[in-house]
């Protein structure tokens, strides 16, 4: 523990100079080709990242954060798109803090209230049929309109950053739960193992949100509005909503400027605007799964089975038909929001008690896992002892 504690001093010290390294690069090399060959010495550094570490949630965090978060970002970078890319006027400590965190910084107010003052203007309310679905990765070819879609979208969001800060009372109630998952698995031999199952599942869900939310809540104490990580996942009526709209929306947003839109525009000529969404929802699910692969290997280092992998193209294949569906039947013939919610659930947990999930217990992630708690706990019984 006192190694991996050590490293992740050293790691963050190399990272951030780095970046450091990254924003006068961007501040000096035209976006394009030349500026991705000077980026991919970093680039290759992330993917080295989680080798160093001996504890499964350090592989696995920062094969997370750097492996595949920052790598994306940077590639998106280099051809100035992306979160890095957002803002042209970026100061080197918030490009630092959005490539490294699991965050995407949003365009705050009173930048834009400053600017409109400068002109002397005040600025039309915004237009919902230009409003871009940046976190979705999955469009939806139905009937809708544009202006229905932006209006969709604000209806889902769980918060909104200008109101205020997050609520401290759910994250306190899915800490409680993670600590009584853990509790409960001292008792694994005398429960099914399809329940342990469900329990990994709701296990990954907690702490991927407290986590996220912790580097959330550091990055706003520097004044960053930040946008949710999920948005109530458990209340999807569709594989669209669930991947589009509310599981890992950091993650969404990333996979859509960097796989979806290349690859709509690769073949919206070929296939036409209408069915062009297919293949580039595919290749979007098929570059998660083959990352979801690679953060596997850095937690387990077992050979890969790309179990994990047909997950997502299962998922894609689905998601796939579902849009072919709703584009076929139209807003008027679908189920009820009761339904659909409950066979989305089925379908997720289904497929991934059968795919995803038993790929953690091949590699023993749940034993390393279990191994890092009592490490913690003897390190910080010992801290404490020797104040």
């Amino acid at each position: 523990m006192e190694g991996d504690i050590i490293m992740v001093i050293k790691v963050n010290i190399s990272v951030v100079i780095s970046l450091c390294y990254c924003y006068w690069i961007g501040r000096s090399i035209s976006a394009g080709t030349r500026r991705l060959l000077f980026l991919a010495p970093i680039i290759c550094f992330f993917l080295f990242i989680p080798f160093n570490f001996s504890s499964v949630h350090l592989r696995g965090n920062t094969g997370f954060f750097f492996a595949w978060l920052g790598t994306f970002k940077l590639i998106l970078f280099a051809f100035n798109k992306g979160p890095l890319s957002s803002d042209p006027s970026i100061s080197l400590g918030r490009f630092v803090a959005s490539a490294s965190l699991p965050i995407k910084i949003q365009q705050n107010q009173p930048h834009i209230r400053s600017k409109t003052s400068q002109d002397g203007k005040t600025p039309p309310p915004p237009d919902p049929s230009k409003h871009s679905k940046s976190s979705h990765f999955v469009t939806n070819p139905s009937s809708e309109t544009p202006k229905t879609n932006g209006q969709s979208k604000e209806k889902t969001s769980p918060t909104n950053p200008s109101k205020g800060h997050t609520p401290l009372l759910p994250y306190a109630i899915k800490a409680i739960l993670l600590a009584s998952l853990v509790k409960l698995y001292d008792y694994s031999h005398q429960i099914h193992p399809k329940v342990i199952f469900g329990m990994y599942c709701f296990h990954i869900y907690f702490m991927l949100e407290l986590l996220l939310a912790t580097f959330a809540a550091l990055a706003r104490t520097m004044g960053m509005e930040l946008e949710p990580q999920f948005n109530n996942p458990l209340l999807s009526t569709s594989l669209q909503d669930f991947w589009g709209r509310r599981w890992n929306l950091m993650v969404t947003s990333i996979l859509r400027p960097a796989v979806y839109q290349p690859s709509l525009k690769a073949t919206i000529n070929v296939v036409g605007p209408s069915w062009a969404p297919l293949p580039a929802v595919f290749a979007t699910f098929v570059v998660s799964g083959i990352m979801h692969e690679l953060i596997l290997y850095y937690m387990g280092r077992m050979p890969p089975t790309l179990r994990m992998m047909e997950f997502f193209v299962l998922h894609g294949l689905c998601l796939m038909v579902e849009i072919v569906l709703k584009k076929t039947l139209g807003s008027t013939r679908r189920l009820p929001r009761l339904v659909s919610g409950l066979l989305t659930f089925g379908f997720v947990a289904a497929t991934s008690f059968w795919l995803f999930l038993p790929e953690f217990v091949r590699c023993r992630i749940d034993v390393m896992a279990f191994e890092d708690y009592a490490a913690l706990g003897a390190f910080v019984k010992n801290l404490s002892a020797a104040f």
